[in-house]
């Protein structure tokens, strides 16, 4: 029996056996194509491993290829996804780190996709079209909490600051005070309740006095109105008398270009007639017997011519 052929067969045997079981633990990647993206994650990817698996919405659609530090911003990592060809990877992907289960394995999760948004392409002087990210779970919580622990370690601070002894020593004179103050307000109840007392009636006389005052300015306003009316009726007044002396001021100016001259005339009639009817009296009062028997003829005198017999 040759042993050389029996090893060689043995060999070849195990070799086949060890790629076979390779193929079906790789889902027999051999046949299948892959489309390669790149997404850049500004957080830690402890517990990611190469090969990890990807999924689009929990299904599995690749692995994780590569994993690098990026070289300019060392707080950036660089992941390399192998994802299956036909896979509908579109501009509004977004890829988050998440941890399966209990154990902390952590793989990459695909979402996003809407029907209308075009497909995802690369960009000009990249080799791959890059895939959007989002911060993960624990790297929120982790913020959260770091803002969180920064927040109580300034109000430990802060009360650390406010319960110091030269505040407790403040804050134990202010109690001191305000039992001082609270002891003595009760020894002086009576009069405190007194003066209550009297406050609310002088409101209560305050407000009685406020509608009183609102009556009287009611009547004062009346006034004001009446005062008012009374102006505008004197005014009128006004108007009508300087009509009315207007008027007066032509009659006197007719009276005086008609009437006086006739006025004169007869006035200068009467002083005549006065003066005969004051001789007539003189010479009643000489010769009464004229008035019976007419004025006698004065005799002619000397050197005048008679009458004869």
């Amino acid at each position: 029996m040759n042993y050389s052929v029996v090893g060689a067969f043995v060999l070849v045997l195990g070799a086949l056996l060890i790629a076979g079981v390779l193929w079906l633990a790789s889902g027999g990647a051999w046949q299948k194509q892959y489309d390669f993206y790149l997404a850049i994650l500004d957080e830690s990817v402890a517990g990611l491993n190469l090969n990890a698996p990807v999924k689009y919405n929990g299904v599995d659609v690749g692995n994780v290829r590569d994993i690098e530090l990026d070289r300019i911003n060392p707080q950036r990592v660089k992941l390399l996804f192998a994802i299956e060809h036909g896979t509908p990877i579109k501009e509004d992907t977004i890829a988050v780190l998440k941890t399966q289960g209990l154990t902390g394995i952590a793989y990459v999760e695909l979402s996003g996709g809407a029907t209308d948004s075009p497909p995802l392409r690369a960009v000009a002087g990249s080799r791959y079209p890059e895939i959007r990210t989002k911060p993960s779970l624990s790297a929120r919580l982790e913020n959260v909490l770091t803002s969180v622990l920064a927040k109580m370690d300034s109000t430990s601070n802060n009360i650390n600051s406010i319960l110091s002894d030269a505040n407790q020593a403040a804050f134990k004179s202010a109690l001191a005070d305000i039992a001082t103050v609270a002891r003595t307000i009760a020894a002086r109840k009576d009069t405190i309740d007194a003066g209550i007392t009297h406050a609310g009636q002088t409101l209560q006389n305050t407000s009685q006095a406020t509608a009183q005052m609102g009556a009287v300015l009611d009547r004062i306003g009346r006034s004001a109105d009446a005062v008012e009316k009374m102006g505008a009726e004197v005014a009128k007044t006004s108007a009508s008398a300087g009509k009315t002396v207007d008027a007066v001021g032509a009659d006197v100016k007719r009276f005086g270009s008609e009437t006086l001259p006739e006025l004169e005339r007869l006035l200068g009639e009467l002083s005549v007639l006065t003066t005969s009817l004051r001789r007539l009296s003189e010479q009643t009062e000489r010769d009464p017997r004229g008035l019976l028997f007419g004025r006698k003829p004065v005799p002619p005198g000397p050197g005048e011519p008679g009458k004869g017999p």
